[in-house]
């Protein structure tokens, strides 16, 4: 099967239409803590096989925002869903101060295209070692930026956080719940928007992280990274649970 080329000679963010760039449907409830989208995927789109229909639920249960994924396809086909939202929690400015820990001991490098080498390298004594919580700007001081997949840590407490985030400024800690295998970490770096956003505030470099849960980038092609393959007898599936609070809560 021969998918949609819109980087290049690869396949990036599901093709040139993408999910995201889809029509979803949308439904409510009474209670409004809860909303479901919808969309079904006809066979051939972008390439890929089959059909699928998916749906994403988003709901509210107390500070926490909880995101569930599902994907049904009618035969086998590749799904790997990833929520991408930025965080900026001093609400302003960049985020280079933030401080950021994840439970990952490794990472998937890219070689010039971006494209994972297959290879699972240890953050020991590297810029990408977040193991222990420190500053982007203490771990990346000449500024390059991360837009890496991390390699959560199989033996990590599932009602720890994956990863967590914390503004020295505004006193506010992300934490982030996963029950994917990795984690996309990008910051931000070369964004730089010409059109003002809320309150006509800058998009500008570092203005955002993304924590974007997933299955690891390119498994297709890497037998050694996890399936990424599903089918009627085993759909997709994604949990997703983000906490904002007071970093002393």
């Amino acid at each position: 099967y021969q998918l949609a080329c819109n980087d290049g000679p690869n396949h990036l963010h599901g093709g040139t239409r993408g999910l995201s760039h889809r029509l979803w449907t949308l439904d409510t409830d009474s209670s409004a803590t809860r909303v479901r989208f919808g969309y079904h995927s006809a066979d051939g789109e972008e390439g890929y096989p089959g059909t699928v229909d998916f749906g994403v639920i988003y709901r509210l249960k107390g500070n926490r925002l909880i995101c569930e994924m599902a994907g049904r396809p009618d035969r086998s086909t590749p799904i790997n869903l990833a929520n991408h939202n930025y965080y900026n929690l001093a609400s302003e400015g960049d985020t280079r101060g933030h401080v950021l820990q994840i439970a990952a001991e490794g990472t998937t490098p890219v070689d010039a295209a971006l494209i994972p080498t297959g290879e699972i390298r240890s953050v020991e004594g590297s810029r990408f070692d977040f193991r222990t919580a420190r500053s982007f700007r203490e771990a990346d001081p000449e500024d390059l930026g991360y837009d890496l997949n991390y390699v959560l840590s199989e033996t990590r407490d599932p009602e720890a956080p994956a990863a967590a985030l914390v503004s020295p400024e505004s006193g506010l800690r992300l934490r982030l719940w996963s029950d994917q295998p990795g984690l996309q970490l990008y910051n931000a770096a070369k964004v730089d928007l010409p059109t003002p956003g809320l309150e006509g505030r800058r998009h500008g470099p570092f203005c955002g992280v993304c924590l974007e849960a997933q299955h690891f980038p390119d498994s297709l092609n890497r037998p050694a990274f996890p399936s990424i393959i599903r089918t009627p007898e085993k759909p997709y599936t994604q949990r997703l649970e983000v906490e904002i609070a007071p970093a002393a809560e």
